[in-house]
């Protein structure tokens, strides 16, 4: 990798923002670009440069990388006016670190092919503390050269990196972890409930289900702050019913009868419809307490989670 490359980040959200952080830490020039510049206030003054719009940043970037909420959003920073697409010239690479669909990674990728620019989709997976130390996982769907040239940057900006094999591979794969997620917080939700039902001690069932063969890495997340009554993953239900309503598409498209899936969509919908797209993923416990009048709270346990382990 060049010793002066160039990134352009667009997309500042809670997990671009730390992203974006790892990348300005480690010395490498970034500009930046979000359809909201105060996002970019902490950025600036770790180095980032600002760009008013996609089409600029593109130009003065070596590789671009768009982490946004949806496919529609990505689509429009890339095709849109003054978007990527404007601004790119051969040798370039795009990365899209967003969560979207393989068709919609193919469809962008080959506009941008035709400039002789490069694209991977590379999602990343492991929570926002992750994204925050430079611990998170990656997944990474292009071609092998393609991997090779972006593995210096993938490094830096998180710890396992894993090469899933074509463009749209690492998107499938990321949106099939997220349904999974989805899954583990449903049942933790369940399980806490009917402890404390019983009148069992929730920091007795906690460490019961952490040392068990129930344990899972969303339990050991996000029931900490199930429990400490904030619910803060940095992660909304918004997101999690798009993402999840993705995974549900993708079956369908490919003739596979699934049973959980469409009643964990049909759960999630009816937590956004109570609870509003921007709750955090965790408050969904909020229906159990309301239709059992139980408050599904602990000590002891902190209001965000933070990743511990040094940066690697």
């Amino acid at each position: 990798m060049k010793k002066n490359i160039s990134i352009g980040f667009i997309g500042l959200g809670n997990l671009g923002s730390k992203l974006a952080h790892s990348l300005l830490r480690n010395g490498i020039k970034t500009y930046l670009n979000d359809i909201n510049q105060a996002t970019s206030v902490d950025l600036i003054s770790a180095g980032g440069i600002w760009q008013d719009n996609p089409n600029a940043l593109a130009k003065k970037s070596d590789i671009i990388i768009t982490c946004l909420p949806s496919p529609e959003i990505s689509s429009k920073v890339i095709e849109g006016k003054d978007g990527v697409l404007e601004g790119l010239s051969r040798r370039k690479i795009w990365l899209e670190m967003s969560t979207t669909t393989s068709t919609e990674v193919a469809r962008l990728s080959k506009k941008l092919s035709i400039l002789g620019v490069r694209s991977a989709d590379c999602p990343v997976s492991g929570g926002c503390h992750r994204a925050t130390s430079g611990n998170i996982s990656i997944f990474a769907g292009c071609e092998r050269e393609t991997f090779e040239i972006i593995l210096p940057i993938l490094r830096i900006l998180g710890k396992q990196i894993l090469h899933t094999g074509k463009l749209g591979t690492a998107s499938d794969l990321k949106v099939m972890t997220n349904f999974l997620a989805t899954t583990h917080l449903l049942a933790c939700c369940e399980a806490l409930t009917v402890m404390k039902a019983k009148d069992i001690d929730l920091k007795t069932t906690f460490e019961a289900i952490r040392i068990s063969s129930g344990n899972s890495f969303v339990h050991e997340t996000e029931s900490q702050v199930i429990l400490n009554g904030s619910r803060d993953i940095n992660f909304t239900l918004g997101l999690v019913l798009k993402d999840i309503g993705i995974f549900q598409e993708m079956a369908e498209s490919n003739n596979v009868p699934l049973e959980l899936s469409p009643l964990i969509n049909r759960i999630i919908e009816n937590g956004v419809n109570k609870l509003g797209a921007q709750a955090n993923s965790p408050s969904i416990i909020e229906l159990l307490e309301k239709s059992t009048g139980l408050k599904i709270l602990s000590s002891g346990f902190p209001e965000k989670i933070t990743d511990l382990e040094p940066e690697s």
